[in-house]
């Protein structure tokens, strides 16, 4: 019998609980990490332009885990597409292990930035898609996820009310938003990119054909935000 495309992309996003669920130890920020965990296959699974084979390819596309830590949606990821191996996963956190409670850049495959201070991840996006234009390189995307209580760091919306005028249409960022922001936001997240001239989209943070929508939006001379909106952290 032949397994189709949709058939083994379906069996692998069945696998990932099974793969979390190897990660034990405390620390885990269960709700931080589980509230990504659609994003991120989405992401891997159809949009993203890495592979494995290609982490060190200057054309590849960038993605920044900005919600940091709680990587072990991000790590259960990266072993179920190959970037890294799934006996890792059980000594998650360990001394001796790469998994730590925030991913190294220098000790996780495919892990573009050491992460989990919030409000460092678009900064720093930012910081990549200028540099990736500067080197005349125009077609790797950068994607930045962030968590919405994110928004509460100052060093956020200065990247916000930078790269809109900037036109930094190769910046992609992806905020999960679980209600967990001490702040409110009037008019909502994506309202506060629109007014900084960014193209954006809100969406169910589940679903998955609404997630691949947005993410592959036409946004010609903007950069792109796309709203998950999940379950709150604390129903």
């Amino acid at each position: 019998m032949t397994i189709t495309t949709d058939e083994h992309r379906a069996h692998e996003y069945a696998d990932l609980p099974r793969l979390m669920s190897l990660m034990t130890g405390d620390e885990k920020h269960g709700p931080a990490a589980t509230s990504t965990l659609d994003v991120l296959w989405v992401l891997y699974d159809r949009v993203l332009r890495v592979t494995p084979e290609r982490t060190a390819d200057p054309g590849r596309d960038r993605f920044l885990l900005s919600k940091g830590h709680g990587p072990m949606a991000y790590y259960a990821v990266l072993a179920a597409k190959g970037f890294l191996p799934v006996e890792w996963l059980p000594g998650f956190g360990g001394y001796d292990s790469p998994l730590g409670h925030h991913p190294d850049r220098l000790l996780v495959p495919g892990a573009e930035i050491g992460s989990g201070s919030l409000g460092h991840g678009l900064p720093l996006g930012v910081g990549t898609a200028l540099g990736l234009r500067a080197q005349g390189l125009g077609d790797p995307a950068v994607w930045v996820l962030i968590g919405d209580a994110e928004l509460d760091e100052g060093s956020n919306h200065e990247a916000i009310a930078f790269a809109g005028p900037a036109g930094l249409d190769r910046l992609h960022t992806v905020v999960v938003d679980n209600s967990s922001a001490s702040h409110a936001l009037p008019g909502g997240i994506a309202a506060r990119f629109e007014a900084a001239g960014w193209s954006a989209a809100t969406v169910d943070g589940r679903d998955h054909t609404a997630l691949y929508e947005a993410f592959t939006a036409p946004h010609p001379g903007r950069p792109h935000v796309v709203v998950a909106r999940v379950e709150p952290k604390n129903a």
